[in-house]
């Protein structure tokens, strides 16, 4: 529970620096880097801007749904006895949190970190987001570690 603390607090800090303190949305892009800018985008959907939820109606399915895979996680965490699955599940419980909140208070998403190389940019996101990300990951990586794990125990 204190990696989803940490991210979500983390995550609430950041945008509350990008938008009350910094105003990013006034000035909608700031370059930092060659390679990385602040850029204001308002994700009204999903992962990458999927599912594009304008209406009231929609923002709250994707709040509910977003809720009931959280109360999932957390029931996940809760009966899990491994420390890197464990962090991983917080970091993503963190992650959903810092973008429930998002939703209820603004309508929509703030994503600002905006990473780019020759042209190419990598979508626009904050830290709720990579918290999602690196837990995901880090859970695929312990789903590895325990089949290699069983086939090891097989021979």
């Amino acid at each position: 529970m204190s990696v989803a603390a940490c991210v979500a607090a983390a995550d609430w800090v950041s945008k509350y620096a990008i938008l009350h303190l910094i105003h990013l949305p006034l000035r909608q892009n700031i370059q930092i880097l060659p390679f990385f800018d602040l850029t204001m985008v308002w994700n009204r959907g999903v992962s990458f801007g999927l599912f594009q939820a304008d209406s009231p109606y929609g923002r709250m399915i994707l709040i509910g749904f977003t809720a009931l895979v959280s109360l999932g996680v957390l029931l996940w965490l809760w009966r899990n006895h491994d420390m890197l699955s464990a962090i991983a599940l917080g970091a993503i419980l963190g992650g959903a949190l810092g973008n429930i909140h998002d939703r209820l208070k603004y309508g929509a998403v703030a994503d600002f970190f905006d990473f780019h190389l020759m042209g190419y940019h990598w979508y626009v996101f904050n830290l709720a987001d990579a918290g999602i990300s690196i837990g995901v990951t880090l859970l695929l990586i312990r789903t590895f570690q325990i089949g290699e794990a069983d086939k090891e125990a097989e021979k």
